[in-house]
């Protein structure tokens, strides 16, 4: 679909730039399958792991194409050489007055199962492994 995604650099993160690839392409890529055997980065990698984290994106993905958000990016520890991330960090690009008005979120909780599309700080809740409080969108079981 784009450009693949590279290796790491020696600093154990991915050149600066923009990937577009499918959820296959991203499971395919070094960010699930990691390194080779070879890469100093490659020991304890946790592909089961990042395969999970990849599945819980994927199914945030869907539901945000669903209701018309087309630009969505992936980041955060996911995308740098560290074997076990503890989530993948992300955003898109919306009108704001989606946001604001809380369309955007009445349209995802109608499609989504669980009804846990929020951004209200008050949402926050505690969840094992995570250091700080996380929205419930976030913390898709496992």
């Amino acid at each position: 679909m784009g450009q693949p995604v590279p290796d790491f650099t020696k600093e154990g993160l991915l050149p600066p730039g923009d990937y577009k690839a499918t959820f296959g392409e991203l499971r395919e890529s070094i960010l699930v399958e990691g390194p080779g055997p070879e890469s100093v980065w490659s020991e304890e990698w946790d592909a089961e792991w990042r395969e999970h984290l990849t599945r819980q994106a994927e199914t945030m993905c869907t539901q945000l194409w669903q209701v018309g958000i087309e630009d969505i990016y992936l980041d955060g520890s996911f995308t740098e050489a560290k074997a076990h991330p503890n989530d993948i960090d992300g955003y898109f690009e919306c009108d704001a007055r989606r946001v604001a008005t809380g369309e955007l979120q009445r349209k995802l909780n109608q499609i989504d199962p669980k009804k846990c599309w929020t951004w209200d700080p008050e949402e926050r809740r505690a969840y094992r492994g995570y250091a700080k409080k996380q929205l419930p969108i976030l913390c898709l079981p496992h």
